[in-house]
């Protein structure tokens, strides 16, 4: 093993995201316009065998974690075999997928098998008719998706609701009683300006999640709390229930300070942050024949490139890439 990924500013980084597709079965009109169509083109995106041994040079670097996102990372074919792989490297302790569902009641069981340990699942509205509205897509679909992966046994299942102002943050208290029956974990989060949809976003229906979480403290005795993951939110205990609630605060309460995490997008550049333009192109090293000894070293230097904080509250400085394009929320 290496001696661990540090970035400039002493953030040790144990977090990698794999985007294995920038496509995706919903078009969620915050995060990819409904008739947007500008894909990677299929040959550009990294093969499994290149997606292995990019996880492989981080992981000898002290990556332990690993999350495949997309798009919807379920579109791509044959993803649990992929997973299988991954977990299989030496290093790698814990692997957990983001997905949107809407295919999830026939990959459940599959991906329980390949190792995936945890799952994150995004759904902004329990109403179809509003859900519809906001993905294109069908509730029921995602709903037997959610219930497949609860059958299959997996623990902690997380909700990602993206709040609204206007949408759909009049549902925060339903979400919160739908995971209490369910036992799922909850969180919800704040838009992002990412591309032009991201921006509109944001400017029309940004809600910072300070507003919710004093609501929600006027129906729930919320404590603070711990949960582990790697990842960036801030969580709360409903009273005595053990129903965890999570805040993703990337607008009103940045968490750059404590950033562990890269992004590897599906043609294979790697992305220092979310809310910025710092890249790095692995892909034509990695088909150039590079040896995992520089291809470990041109990672430890891109840590370099990696940005004290995003800026997403810059207005005049704007990301232009989708999110679906480097994984995601």
């Amino acid at each position: 093993m290496g001696n661990g990924l540090i970035d400039p500013f002493g953030r040790e980084i144990s977090y990698l995201r794999v985007s294995v597709t920038d496509r995706c079965d919903l078009r969620c009109f915050y995060c990819m316009p409904e008739h947007f169509n500008d894909y990677t083109v299929p040959d550009h995106w990294l093969s499994f065998d290149e997606i292995e041994r990019v996880t492989a040079a981080f992981a000898a670097l002290g990556v332990s974690r690993l999350r495949l996102t997309g798009g919807e990372p379920l579109v791509r074919k044959g993803l649990p075999e992929l997973a299988t792989r991954l977990a299989a490297l030496p290093g790698i302790t814990d692997l957990s997928l983001s997905t949107n569902a809407n295919r999830l009641a026939q990959e459940a069981v599959a991906l329980k098998q390949a190792s995936v340990s945890r799952l994150n699942i995004s759904l902004d509205s329990l109403q179809p008719k509003r859900f519809q509205l906001i993905t294109k897509g069908k509730l029921d679909k995602v709903m037997a998706g959610l219930m497949a992966a609860k059958a299959a046994g997996f623990a902690p299942i997380k909700i990602n609701m993206v709040v609204m102002k206007g949408i759909n943050d009049d549902e925060v208290l339903d979400m919160v009683e739908f995971c209490l029956e369910h036992r799922f974990t909850l969180r919800f989060i704040e838009t992002m300006p990412m591309g032009e949809t991201g921006r509109n976003a944001r400017d029309s229906y940004y809600l910072s999640l300070q507003t919710v979480k004093a609501r929600l403290a006027e129906h729930y005795n919320l404590l603070p709390s711990i949960m582990e993951g790697g990842g960036p939110a801030q969580y709360y205990t409903i009273g005595a229930t053990g129903l965890k609630i999570g805040f993703i605060t990337p607008i009103s309460q940045h968490f750059c300070a404590t950033c562990n995490r890269v992004r590897l997008g599906v043609g294979g550049t790697l992305y220092l942050c979310l809310g910025q333009e710092h890249s790095v192109a692995l892909c034509p090293l990695l088909r150039a024949g590079i040896s995992d000894v520089a291809l470990q070293s041109v990672i430890r230097k891109a840590l370099w490139l990696k940005p004290l904080e995003h800026t997403f509250n810059q207005m005049q400085t704007q990301v232009l890439r989708f999110m679906s394009m480097t994984g995601g929320k």
